[in-house]
């Protein structure tokens, strides 16, 4: 399947982040619609407000955000107009009231009141907080007192109350807007923010995703050719690596190879692993969910316990290491092999290239060609090693020895005496068994070219067949590669060309599904005896038909999809007939519930639409071809494209008699709004159904009423 782009819609996550951050927490407030003029209904409770008030939320629910219900004997008249007033001028308002519970226990209530507004700057939503300040209410009383000069002493320590209610009162709002500061620095800020500068609070619209310029996007242009470019890369190394691990010849003694420069395409091979794995810490992800995550942290600990570790080995820079002069031991050399893990990574993507089937056929053939690979340097390198192992006397039965005799280039081995104290340094050898004074030095062979070839055909044949005996294993570590070849062949058999199999199949799909169609109808006739003109006419529409839509069953392709994606499609797929003058006064969810009514219909020269005295069961609207309305022989009109042939609308138990014929001269596509669904509709918006009974019939081409009587042309 295509690469999973994730949930990328913008959203409004004003009431999503009221109601998962803030709810059961010590916030106690209301969301009233500020919409609604006068109740300003409330469209949010929070837990916290119930557990205050006492109401449950469904008691709640729909009743004035100015919370009249928890007014009673003590709440003052002055405050209840203020908050009346502010909520019609739309403007903040904070108060000292006595509210009352549910069980009518008084408690002093701060309240706020703060309006929302949208993108367009229009107040929405008003935000109203409750603090239960009873108890420091109640103690500044107590205090002031107690204190001499009682009156200066209430009014500091109300003072007091008032402004540390208010704060924690306010730390709702300032949560909601990011504004609340650490708790290192909090008390300094927070006063701050709230005797100083006003907190921007957040505003109930469609925000658009927001993320950084750095964050690269896993669907994007740039990480789509960054994919095709590493892909490439990686085939590189699954080619490369075992020929240079197989067919390396550059050993001395076994012990230090001095190796020659890389090449440029190994250094950049390299440097792309190592970019590749700087730019999977910045490349978005989905996660299980379906979000998109665009967090730096989130994406570099996905990686981290994902791919990381493979992506890192693979990029062990051996080659860079070796072009600023590190000497790399053949040992270690050997450990390029493990770039081979980074084809993981392309299984992982093969599932987005499925729907191509030419990708996916491309991908696997390439896929068998490199096992293919694989194998022939492993058969190389069993054959070299057989060879390599002896001290002073080759193997006779060896497929390599075999091979040059064949080529007329035979191994041999040649004794060479060395002097040791000397400055001279012996060429490098293909192997050899040396001592103090002497050593043997194994000449002759095949190319290296050669070699491969033929390794490759062995690999090859063995892979798709059991071989063809003119080159055979031997001896006995051929004879068990052999075997694990013949196996691995086996299972490529079933997986690779299974999956060709299907990928053609999947291709030619549609042209067997119409011969099957075919085949079906040409026995439906053999069977049931159909005439030759009523066959004709059977093959031909379906012949015709099949041509137009390709097989397609449109209401069968659209069941399973909901009734709003569904009632968009008939809104595109039949928009003709909805620009017809008769629907422009129609709402748009009328015009949704007739599109669902409208089926396509076809017909094919000679055939007849309607008959005349048949019981009229749609409104007909021509989108191409032409037509002819017949009556006794005689033609009464002639349609074409943008026509509307019906009747008009009776009442629905009453039965519409059509008077004419109607034939198609031409290859006419029709959509027909069929009147059982057409009634349903009209009945579901009766204000246009008025509307619609009234114009219909200034709108048909022809009416097929069977009480209509019109006017006969004069030609046959």
């Amino acid at each position: 399947m295509p690469v999973m782009r994730g949930l990328l819609a913008p959203q409004n996550t004003f009431l999503d982040t009221i109601a998962t951050r803030f709810d059961g927490t010590h916030s106690n407030f209301v969301l009233g619609n500020a919409q609604v003029l006068n109740t300003f209904p409330v469209v949010y409770c929070s837990d916290g407000f119930c557990d205050l008030t006492g109401f449950a939320r469904a008691e709640v629910m729909q009743r004035s955000c100015a919370c009249t219900f928890l007014y009673g004997a003590d709440t003052s008249e002055a405050l209840k107009a203020q908050i009346q007033k502010a909520l019609d001028e739309r403007h903040e308002f904070k108060a000292e009231l006595i509210f009352y519970k549910k069980g009518g226990a008084p408690f002093w209530c701060l309240l706020d009141i703060v309006p929302i507004k949208n993108e367009k700057g229009e107040v929405v939503l008003f935000l109203v907080s409750h603090k239960d300040i009873t108890a420091s209410k109640t103690r500044a009383l107590t205090d002031s007192r107690r204190e001499s000069g009682g009156q200066r002493h209430f009014g500091r320590a109300g003072a007091t109350g008032f402004s540390a209610n208010r704060r924690r009162s306010r730390a709702v709002l300032y949560h909601l807007s990011g504004s609340l500061q650490k708790q290192s620095d909090s008390k300094l800020k927070l006063n701050k923010s709230v005797f100083g500068e006003k907190a921007s609070l957040p505003e109930y619209k469609v925000a658009a995703i927001q993320k950084s310029r750095l964050i690269l996007l896993h669907y994007g242009t740039f990480k789509a050719g960054w994919d095709c470019l590493i892909l490439l890369a990686t085939f590189y190394v699954a080619v490369t690596v075992p020929y240079s691990v197989c067919f390396n010849t550059e050993k001395d003694e076994g012990i230090v190879s001095s190796r020659g420069p890389p090449s440029v395409c190994d250094l950049s091979v390299e440097i792309l692993f190592i970019l590749d794995i700087v730019l999977n810490f910045r490349t978005t992800y989905v996660s299980k969910s379906g979000q998109v995550i665009y967090n730096p942290h989130s994406i570099a600990v996905h990686y981290a316990t994902t791919w990381f570790f493979l992506d890192l080995i693979a990029a062990l820079p051996f080659d860079l290491l070796n072009a600023f002069k590190v000497n790399v031991y053949f040992g270690v050399h050997l450990l390029k092999t493990v770039r081979l893990l980074r084809l993981l990574r392309l299984l992982q993507k093969l599932d987005r290239y499925s729907q191509y089937s030419a990708a996916v056929l491309t991908l696997l053939m390439t896929m068998f060609a490199l096992l293919a690979h694989w194998m022939a340097c492993i058969w190389y390198f069993i054959g070299q090693q057989q060879i390599e192992s002896c001290n002073s006397e080759l193997p006779e039965i060896g497929w390599l020895q075999e091979l040059a005799r064949r080529l007329g280039t035979p191994y041999f081995v040649v004794e060479t005496t060395r002097t040791p104290f000397t400055n001279a340094t012996a060429p490098p050898l293909l192997g050899n068994c040396s001592s103090n004074s002497s050593s043997h030095e194994l000449m002759g062979g095949p190319s290296l070219r050669s070699s491969y070839i033929t390794s490759l055909y062995f690999a090859l044949s063995s892979l798709t067949s059991v071989g063809f005996g003119n080159v055979s294993a031997n001896t006995d570590s051929e004879k068990i590669f052999s075997i694990c070849t013949m196996l691995i062949g086996a299972l490529m058999h079933a997986v690779v060309f299974g999956n060709v199999t299907a990928i053609i199949q999947r291709m030619y799909s549609r042209r067997s599904l119409y011969h099957t169609r075919t085949k079906d109808l040409k026995d439906f006739i053999r069977i049931h005896r159909i005439p030759k003109p009523l066959k004709q006419r059977m093959l031909e529409y379906f012949q015709t038909t099949w041509s137009v839509n390709n097989g397609i069953d449109t209401t069968e392709l659209l069941k399973d999809l909901p009734d709003e994606l569904r009632a968009d499609i008939a809104m595109h797929l039949n928009k003709e007939i909805l620009q017809l003058p008769i629907f422009d006064s129609a709402s748009r969810g009328c015009l949704r519930s007739l599109s669902l009514n409208i089926k396509p219909s076809f017909c094919t020269p000679g055939e007849y639409v309607i008959r005349q005295g048949d019981a009229l069961q749609a409104i007909y609207f021509v989108c191409s071809g032409s037509m002819e309305v017949l009556k006794d022989n005689t033609v009464l009109a002639i349609l074409g494209k943008g026509d509307l042939i019906g009747s008009d609308l009776s009442s629905k138990d009453q039965v519409i008699k059509t008077n004419a014929d109607v034939k198609a001269l031409t290859y006419c596509d029709l959509q027909c709004i069929h009147l059982k669904g057409l009634y349903e509709v009209l009945d579901l918006y009766p204000e246009y159904s008025v509307k619609f009974t009234r114009e219909i019939r200034h709108d048909l081409t022809y009416n097929l009423r069977e009480i209509n009587t019109p006017e006969v042309c004069g030609w046959d």
